[in-house]
């Protein structure tokens, strides 16, 4: 048998993947595990996909995208960075992973280091290993409200480090980087040399202003990573955008075409609709996933749990560290088969989660607190 690639076997399963399709295979389960949107698609986004089917429009496309999608992206983007961002910075990408992969496929090899968050998005990692590179974790800690400290990060940096991965509002913990923070981790970027892959994922769901870090990027170092998958309902249309420096894209259509070609071309038509038409579905998932954060963070009040007051995203952190007895993992899969609730271990996010679960806020009001009254009361 030929030998399996070393580094492909040093990726990390995902716990967030296990304990969901434990909770599929189990009939009856509540998931609250994964973030997918309990909302329709809109109307006017379909029918740009109908559209192009129906005209088969359905060839290839140019390696970064439909030159209107990329116009309208580089549009919205240009008045919240710092240097201008036109068609050539903005590359439509096969959904958020495939432009996580992309981005570090530009910016690490065999060997670098990329500082991660910790507790972070598992894919940060994942996407590491895969390109034989090493994700080392700068710890988030509950005392500071989970959100980076600066002295950490900079202590955490060795000469192999080369990328730092920033995400604001954070999968999982809903907490979003104030304007004086990301000035402040940009500076080290800076004194340090690396590049900065920001997940703008949750961006339309930041209460207040959501500050990129390209916002204070002067001198062309910051990736910014965005889908179209959450705010608009669209994860199975797998269409998301990687906005690039300069300096890097010249080496996009080489690269974008060894991995993908293009974004498969109804699909893109969809995100053009979903970016130029009406924005009522984003504001009704906004003021949805708010009134479920609350309604969340209500029932767990009343079980006396624990959690950390969400500022964006998709997610509520909880800490349930009175009944896990120390292996979160194990406690979430014994929930799915004693309770019928599946909830993400914390530990899936790294070593910093254990106790924790993250909530995902997607699911419907009634699945949301049925399943979350089914979780162990605090004493």
């Amino acid at each position: 048998m030929p030998r399996i690639a070393s580094h492909a076997a040093t990726v990390p399963a995902s716990g967030i993947r296990r304990v969901t399709e434990l909770a599929w295979a189990t009939p009856g389960t509540i998931v609250l595990s994964v973030g997918e949107p309990d909302l329709p698609t809109a109307p006017h986004i379909l029918a740009a996909a109908h559209d192009a089917l129906d005209r088969d429009d359905t060839r290839y496309t140019p390696n970064g995208g439909i030159p209107h999608l990329r116009d309208a992206l580089a549009a919205r983007l240009d008045p919240t960075h710092a240097l201008p961002v036109r068609r050539d910075n903005v590359w439509v990408t096969a959904g958020g992973a495939q432009a996580l992969h992309l981005a570090l496929s530009l910016t690490v090899g065999a060997g670098d280091e990329v500082l991660v968050p910790d507790p972070g998005y598992p894919p940060f990692s994942m996407a590491a290993h895969l390109l034989q590179a090493t994700p080392h974790p700068y710890p988030l800690h509950a005392e500071r409200g989970f959100l980076p400290d600066p002295a950490d990060v900079e202590a955490a940096i060795t000469d192999r480090t080369r990328l730092l991965v920033l995400n604001s509002p954070s999968n999982p913990l809903g907490t979003t980087l104030p304007d004086a923070l990301v000035a402040d981790l940009m500076a080290i970027a800076r004194r340090h040399d690396l590049w900065v892959l920001s997940d703008e994922c949750y961006a339309e769901f930041a209460d207040g202003e959501h500050v990129p870090p390209a916002a204070h990027d002067t001198d062309g170092r910051v990736l910014t990573l965005h889908t179209f998958s959450k705010d608009h309902a669209m994860t199975g249309m797998r269409v998301g955008a990687l906005v690039v420096p300069d300096q890097l894209a010249p080496l996009m259509p080489t690269v974008q075409e060894a991995i993908v070609s293009c974004v498969n071309t109804p699909a893109q038509y969809a995100a053009l609709a979903a970016l130029t038409g009406p924005q009522d579905d984003v504001e009704t998932a906004r003021a949805t996933y708010a009134a479920h954060r609350a309604l969340a963070t209500e029932v767990l009040d009343g079980l006396g749990i624990p959690s950390l007051a969400a500022r964006g995203g998709l997610y509520l952190w909880a800490d349930l560290s009175h009944a896990t007895d120390g292996d979160v993992a194990a406690f979430a899969e014994e929930l799915v088969l004693r309770q019928g609730v599946a909830v993400a271990p914390g530990s899936a996010f790294g070593s910093r989660g254990e106790g924790w679960v993250r909530v995902s806020l997607t699911a419907s009001a009634d699945d949301l607190r049925t399943g979350l009254g089914r979780l162990p009361a605090r004493g």
